[in-house]
């Protein structure tokens, strides 16, 4: 049976690191994305150059009737889903609790939480033995941030990517008798273009002090934790939230 994964968000940074990874582990990839196809059509060319098989697939996943499509047409283009990385996600500028509005705080919520429970539920509705599945993997893409809050920045990034924690916590023992593993990784400072777009391009070379390491990370290093959870050789490990974050 071919391992079929679809990796949200993954047109450009952790995301595309991760498609790319897995694609070479002998995935079929479906790559998401929201607006940038020509990044997803970059990744997908990258991995069929390679030998590989992948297509990019267009879906806002706060979007359910989005969300719908995107699966079912990884379904028609794939066959049936093993494995689900929710990696989508946002941050807005750098603000305090006290300055935020009501529409960036639903619009981080849709997009960070909202989103990566609906893919979680329509892949459990294919993976599950209950379901007529073969099991699978969904690995949540959270942040060090659910432990560390993001005072006077990204609160509402944090308190989102807490609750992906908790996801993962209680869809892992929900589905794990029924042959799905659910993970988290949590990244810490990463080299990515997110921060450029919450108006902070310089924040990780500005906090690497911070890191015991003394450095940021790539998104390929978190691409290693991601697929490594995704395969065999995580067979016994679920509910588990991992750190990528240099000791932060």
């Amino acid at each position: 049976m071919d391992e079929v994964l679809l990796v949200t968000g993954g047109s450009r940074g952790i995301g595309a690191a991760t498609a790319l990874l897995a694609a070479r582990k002998g995935y079929a990839v479906a790559v998401n994305y929201t607006s940038n196809a020509a990044a997803a059509e970059d990744v997908v060319r990258a991995i069929e150059s390679g030998g590989g098989k992948a297509f990019a697939v267009q879906a806002d996943v706060a979007q359910e009737d989005q969300v719908l499509r995107m699966f079912e047409q990884v379904d028609a283009r794939l066959g049936r889903l093993t494995a689900l990385v929710n990696n989508a996600g946002i941050v807005d500028r750098a603000q305090r609790v006290d300055e935020m509005s009501l529409e960036r705080l639903k619009r981080m919520f849709d997009v960070n939480l909202l989103g990566s429970f609906l893919c979680a539920r329509e892949a459990v509705r294919r993976m599950s033995t209950r379901h007529g599945g073969q099991g699978g993997a969904i690995v949540n893409v959270s942040s060090a941030a659910a432990r560390l809050g993001a005072p006077g920045q990204y609160v509402d990034y944090a308190a989102a990517k807490g609750a992906i924690d908790v996801l993962t916590i209680g869809l892992a023992k929900e589905v794990a008798s029924e042959g799905i593993r659910v993970n988290a990784v949590r990244p810490g400072l990463i080299e990515t273009e997110i921060h450029a777009s919450g108006g902070l391009p310089n924040r990780v070379r500005d906090l690497q002090h911070l890191v015991p390491m003394q450095r940021g990370g790539s998104a390929e290093e978190v691409a290693q934790a991601i697929v490594w959870l995704l395969s065999p050789e995580a067979s016994y490990t679920t509910m588990s939230l991992v750190d990528v974050s240099g000791g932060r």
